[in-house]
């Protein structure tokens, strides 16, 4: 009888402290989803006050601005819907993009860039273009201008790292909305950056956050 009663305490104890390590874990989870919901809270604020507070009028940053207005739009909806870590850290990725657009619109006001950002982890090390160039009617420089008034703040278009830089079409728009064996955008890639395999090129990229330096393929 000693040994039942023992039993079903040990059985009670073990119940609880599984029951209290659930609760823990819960109460953990549901703080880092909180941290996380108020961070990317914070840069989605801060990116819809950008975009109230710079004037649309300027040609070269006006797309620019529409990008980062389209992020904003796209960041909020994923907020709505987020409810975990990975989601809401998603949603700060969506604001930060929007706001490295604002960051080039506002260069191209001939305004003070502002402060710099956290890096992106979709840009990671893909670097970003230091020089102008131009090649077979494509152009890309580190500077608007009216032959470069399309903006893009660094990342991956079909597994190809392609750098932060000013470009006169806007072809990753094509190569995505394409998906996989896209022809466009991906003659458009090889036009521009198609002598660079393997290496940055003199001059031509710089390494981006975090990153050696800047490798096409």
């Amino acid at each position: 009888m000693l040994i039942l009663v023992l039993f079903v305490m040990l059985g009670v104890g073990a119940a609880v402290a599984l029951a209290g390590g659930r609760r823990g874990a819960t109460i953990r989870d549901d703080q880092a989803a909180g941290d996380a919901r108020a961070e990317a809270q914070r840069w989605y604020e801060r990116l819809g006050g950008q975009l109230v507070n710079l004037p649309n009028d300027n040609a070269l940053a006006r797309q620019a601005l529409a990008d980062a207005a389209e992020r904003h739009q796209a960041a909020g909806a994923q907020l709505a819907q987020a409810g975990t870590v990975v989601q809401f850290q998603l949603a700060r990725e969506t604001a930060l993009e929007g706001l490295a657009y604002v960051r080039a619109a506002r260069t191209a006001l001939g305004l003070d860039p502002g402060p710099e950002l956290p890096p992106m982890a979709a840009a990671r090390g893909t670097g970003m273009i230091m020089e102008e160039r131009e090649m077979n009617g494509y152009r890309v420089g580190p500077r608007s201008s009216a032959a470069t008034p399309y903006y893009y703040p660094g990342g991956y278009v079909e597994g190809r790292p392609v750098p932060a830089g000013w470009y006169s079409t806007p072809w990753w728009k094509t190569a995505l909305a394409a998906g996989a064996g896209t022809v466009g955008g991906m003659l458009i890639f090889e036009s521009l950056f198609g002598g660079h395999h393997g290496q940055g090129g003199p001059g031509m990229f710089g390494g981006g956050p975090g990153g050696g330096g800047f490798d096409l393929f």
